[in-house]
């Protein structure tokens, strides 16, 4: 099974599907964000803060790492930065290049895996901007590894991912609004499935999907020579159940620093 070949058959079906996490940002917030009125968010409901971002974006040369769908690329761009945008599917790259198109943004994109950014030099970027995506890959260490590879020295990694508590549970049951704890972590979405149900979910061009745990996740950032030195939680702003009990997302801000 190639993964990133899956999934990225399975997320340019989102798009055809029209999934929320696909959809474009509207000309309105290009117009205001080319005025200096913008947000990003790179979890669910949150903006990114404004502290955590250079305060002049401005020729700022930044990379959105498996951030297609037309999004926090345009809006980035809109302000002045050098944006770049990877995505491993096709078709959220071409609504990133529809919105730059419509409103005379250059941004550049190319197709590729998250975890592979060979075709980029050392220090190449001052940010990097990663919403919660890295859910689709099994092994998260390389996807630090070249974030850190690929910022300059005191570059700026801005990261959204899934708390792993969410994938304890059972995804059936709480999608009917029940809490019931049945997956350990480290979790991929095919574990539990017969081979029966994992051929029709793979047919059916759903994606593969990973929990990882917090120290992987975290000190993952720190082992590839990040500080952190920003954190918050968010979640499905109450469409969840789970919602009532704990936060489901974290964004961290980490900076990169060469360690003697």
């Amino acid at each position: 099974m190639n993964t990133v070949k899956h999934n990225s058959k399975a997320w340019d079906k989102k798009v055809e599907d029209g999934v929320g996490y696909t959809r474009p940002v509207s000309k309105e917030i290009i117009e205001k964000s080319k005025l200096g009125d913008w947000h990003i968010t790179v979890t669910t409901e949150k903006s990114v803060p404004r502290g955590w971002f250079p305060k002049l974006l401005h020729g700022v040369k930044v990379l959105c790492l498996a951030s297609g769908g037309g999004q926090q690329g345009p809006v980035l761009a809109a302000t002045g930065a050098d944006v770049t945008v990877v995505d491993i599917s096709q078709k959220q790259l071409e609504n990133d290049q529809m919105v730059a198109e419509t409103n005379h943004l250059s941004l550049r994109v190319i197709q590729g895996d998250m975890c592979d950014l060979s075709m980029f030099d050392e220090g190449e970027f001052d940010l990097i901007v990663h919403p919660v995506s890295n859910v689709f890959v099994e092994d998260i260490s390389p996807v630090w590894r070249e974030a850190s590879r690929v910022l300059k020295d005191r570059g700026v990694l801005i990261s959204g991912f899934t708390n792993p508590l969410l994938f304890i549970f059972d995804d059936e049951e709480d999608q009917k609004g029940n809490l019931m704890v049945s997956n350990s972590i480290p979790y991929s979405n095919l574990d539990s499935m017969t081979e029966k149900e994992k051929s029709a979910y793979l047919m059916a061009d759903e994606t593969i999907e990973f929990g990882h745990t917090l120290e992987d996740q975290i000190q993952g950032q720190i082992d590839a020579g990040f500080v952190i030195t920003g954190l918050y939680e968010d979640d499905f702003g109450g469409r969840r159940p789970i919602d009532s009990f704990i936060k489901s997302f974290v964004a961290t801000r980490a900076v990169k620093m060469k360690l003697d």
